[in-house]
């Protein structure tokens, strides 16, 4: 398998993951409920499919710039934190989320993007 194909693979389960760990949590200490818009099982193929296209450009982005970002993992995990970030403030000020999914969203973001950028900065060296 190829490293790059190796290393989307491991960013998806690392976006993917995280965020219902940290959702979960809330749900069981904060009350959080989880989405009633589809199905359990649409809303998670849903956002499968969003994560595997974020995993995909966040690693053929870094492919193709490796020379620019190899030693500075950190830094392009932290641009991306930034675009997730602000993604999060947009849905919260449009009121397609709440302003605590969106701070938990920001919270799994602080988690997954350094992390991602890590693994795949040491996978695509």
């Amino acid at each position: 398998m190829p490293r790059e194909v190796l290393a989307v693979l491991l960013v998806l389960l690392i976006i993917y993951v995280v965020p219902f760990v940290v959702y979960g949590a809330a749900s069981v200490f904060g009350g959080l409920k989880p989405p009633d818009t589809a199905s359990p099982a649409r809303f998670l193929g849903g956002v499968l499919v969003t994560k595997l296209g974020t995993a995909i450009a966040f690693v053929a982005l870094f492919a193709l710039t490796r020379e620019v970002w190899q030693g500075q993992w950190l830094l392009y995990g932290l641009l991306w934190l930034v675009m997730f970030a602000l993604s999060e403030v947009g849905e919260a000020i449009s009121g397609r989320t709440t302003v605590p999914e969106a701070v938990l969203g920001v919270v799994s973001e602080c988690l997954y993007a350094p992390l991602s950028a890590l693994v795949v900065s040491r996978l695509l060296r």
